[in-house]
């Protein structure tokens, strides 16, 4: 009898097995996709610069200044150029002028970060007549430009009472 019950037990899980493995499920199967894309050259301001709001000019000396800073996008070597018409000068009642000075700075150098040399103060018909490199840095996409204004009365002079205003155009070009 114990034979018989060894004997029936053996069938049993001879039979669970067998069972098992006709139930199992498939081996796992793979299968590949190959994902490519292109990155094309990217060059893009995020958007137009804030307006700068200058304090009010209360005296002959007065210099009064202001900056505004925006982020370009890029992935490869820019120049920077600024508009030197008389738009970017600041200009009020009467035609009066201003004198209008510009400056540009970057977050970063050029070596370790994207960006390029900080330009000091220029006046307006002159400012970026050379382009201001900004070197790319891989890694790094993007650069926060930071524009300058600066404005005065001319030396000896005092400008006609009231509002002035410019639009300072900069524009990024690919290096060729």
């Amino acid at each position: 009898m114990k034979r018989h019950r060894v004997g029936m037990v053996a069938v049993g899980v001879l039979a669970l097995l067998v069972w098992s493995a006709v139930c199992a499920a498939p081996p796992d199967d793979d299968a590949t996709c190959s994902i490519s894309v292109t990155v094309a050259d990217i060059m893009e301001w995020d958007s137009n610069f804030p307006a700068i709001g200058l304090a009010d000019i209360t005296s002959q000396g007065a210099v009064v200044s202001g900056n505004s800073t925006l982020t370009l996008f890029t992935n490869g070597d820019v120049d920077i150029t600024a508009d030197n018409t008389s738009a970017a000068q600041l200009t009020g009642p009467g035609s009066d002028t201003l004198v209008t000075e510009y400056g540009l700075a970057y977050d970063g150098d050029g070596v370790s970060d994207t960006g390029g040399a900080t330009v000091s103060w220029t006046n307006y018909d002159t400012f970026l007549s050379s382009a201001s490199r900004v070197t790319h840095i891989s890694g790094d996409g993007a650069v926060d430009v930071t524009l300058s204004v600066r404005a005065s009365n001319a030396g000896g002079t005092l400008a006609n009472a009231g509002a002035y205003s410019a639009v300072q155009t900069l524009t990024a070009s690919w290096v060729l």
